[in-house]
């Protein structure tokens, strides 16, 4: 799994360099996470991680926002462990649904908001990416969803992280 990591990886790097010079250092990427980094975010969410994101951080815990920084996929900034602890604590707290009308898909638990949803990458508008770990009896637990703040709509974007990252690898951005 580690290997296939390593080569979505490199995968988002080349793609990424053929349009932005310099990309790999504009992504700003961080050091791969410990196990303790791991066992964190399991305490602090209640969740077990699935093991592609695992896999997918050992290798870079996320990016360091700074403005310029490149996306990593689509429009998206992958947060760092530490980011997504404070993003899940954010959205525990502050989630209001307000009169929003959830739209969802039958892989999905019909809520707005999970706290089972681990969100690992954000737009930088308030709308996250997340790792669904508590799936309806259709779904498939690590299946990718996107959380828009401002809109009931929850729909699979993915099967799983790799699928979600080489989805997007291929039908571009």
């Amino acid at each position: 799994m580690v290997e296939r990591a390593e080569l979505l990886w490199q995968a988002i790097i080349e793609k990424g360099s053929k349009t932005t010079k310099n990309f790999e250092q504009s992504l700003n990427l961080q050091l791969g996470a410990t196990e303790e980094d791991f066992q964190l975010l399991e305490h602090t969410l209640g969740v077990t991680l699935p093991e592609e994101m695992k896999s997918f951080y050992r290798l870079h815990n996320g990016q360091i926002w700074t403005i310029g920084v490149s996306s990593f996929v689509r429009n998206l900034t992958l947060s760092p462990i530490s980011q997504i602890i404070d993003n899940w604590t954010f959205l525990q707290e502050e989630f209001d649904p307000d009169d929003m009308e959830l739209e969802v898909e039958k892989e999905i638990k019909p809520v707005l908001w999970n706290s089972k949803w681990i969100p690992i990458a954000d737009n930088g508008g308030g709308d996250y990416l997340c790792l669904d770990t508590d799936p309806s009896e259709e779904g498939i637990s690590g299946q990718v969803l996107y959380f828009w703040h401002d809109w009931g709509n929850r729909s699979i974007k993915g099967k799983s992280l790799f699928n979600f990252i080489e989805k997007c690898l291929i039908e571009g951005d």
